[in-house]
């Protein structure tokens, strides 16, 4: 079954673009609903008239932080806006907020998928296509790739942030977030860079057995 864009995707990605409502929804269809492919279909086509928001300088804005769970997860977040004035208005504050909520919740590992390595996205090729070659039924190569491509997409939804579902609204996702924002502040809004930490993340921690303790409290008792 084609791809059918919403109407709130293609009003999306008009406001992102100021290109005409069918070519916005010819370039969903065309991209099968990843935005950043739609902008790179409208330019390419030399339909995008004129991408004015997202074309001028965001040089603005906050960094801020948000802390999870007693101290357990922790956000650091840089957006930026064209004015100070923005920056330090409730609205754009809001959506910086919200957004370094979704991190600590999420836990995205790059913001679009254009940040994406791609030797990553050939190592996860490579798993998907191995997966479904171990079928026990036979598929054709064509149909392999379908579905391969099915997994890349999710892939980029679990991991990078303007692609995640927003936690707080699960209609939307975090680009469509920062477009509706940009629509009401009337400034360029980008995501330039954040990172989460969690705590005790990447150590070791010894986890013993009740077995193990109770032999390791016998052993210090024949000992004494």
């Amino acid at each position: 079954m084609a791809y059918t864009p919403s109407a709130k995707e293609v009003m999306d990605l008009r406001v992102k673009t100021d290109a005409g409502m069918m070519d916005c929804k010819r370039a969903l269809i065309a991209s099968e609903g990843n935005f950043d492919a739609a902008v790179k279909f409208l330019r390419e086509q030399g339909i995008l008239k004129a991408d004015k928001k997202s074309a001028r300088i965001a040089a603005e804005g906050i960094v801020d932080s948000y802390i999870h769970m007693g101290g357990k997860i922790g956000v650091l977040l840089e957006v930026n806006c064209e004015t100070d004035f923005v920056a330090r208005g409730e609205k754009f504050r809001d959506l910086v907020h919200n957004i370094a909520l979704q991190i600590a919740a999420s836990n995205p590992l790059y913001i679009s998928s254009a940040d994406v390595p791609e030797a990553v996205i050939k190592n996860e090729r490579e798993i998907a296509v191995a997966l479904e070659k171990k079928e026990p039924k036979p598929k054709p190569e064509a149909v392999i790739e379908k579905i391969v491509e099915g997994k890349i997409k999710k892939f980029y939804k679990d991991v990078c942030l303007l692609e995640q579902v927003y936690v707080r609204d699960s209609s939307k996702t975090i680009q469509s977030l920062v477009t509706e924002a940009i629509s009401q502040i009337g400034e360029n809004i980008s995501i330039r860079r954040f990172v989460r930490f969690a705590m005790g993340e990447g150590l070791e921690k010894k986890v013993d057995t009740f077995a193990e303790e109770i032999a390791d409290s016998l052993s210090r008792v024949k000992k004494s």
